[in-house]
């Protein structure tokens, strides 16, 4: 019985010891896992900011761009526009010169 009794206790000795070396190499585990974490959100964020400068930098510039070619070609429509009213009028004002002038 006495030595039922031992072996139990030993085991139960086992046991405990066990779970606490596990719970210890959990805990560190877990500041690992953790630093991972921090270091890859980090990472992220990083490659975010990057990807949001380049996007904007890349974006400004083709819309500048754009914005600047479809003004300048409504521009020069309007002054295209413009000449051809003002080449009407100069040439009615020539035509009533003429027949002021004939007469």
């Amino acid at each position: 019985m006495k030595k039922i009794m031992l072996s139990v206790i030993a085991v139960m000795c086992m046991v405990g010891f066990s779970s606490l070396s596990f719970a210890e190499d959990m805990g560190g585990m877990k500041g690992e896992m953790k630093g991972m974490k921090d270091e890859m959100k980090g990472e992220m964020k990083g490659m975010k900011d990057e990807m949001k400068g380049e996007m904007k930098g890349d974006m400004k510039g083709d819309m500048k761009g754009d914005m600047k070619g479809e003004m300048k070609g409504k521009m020069k429509g309007m002054k295209d526009e413009m000449k051809g009213e003002m080449k009407g009028m100069k040439d009615e004002m020539k035509g009533e010169m003429k027949g002021a002038m004939g007469k």
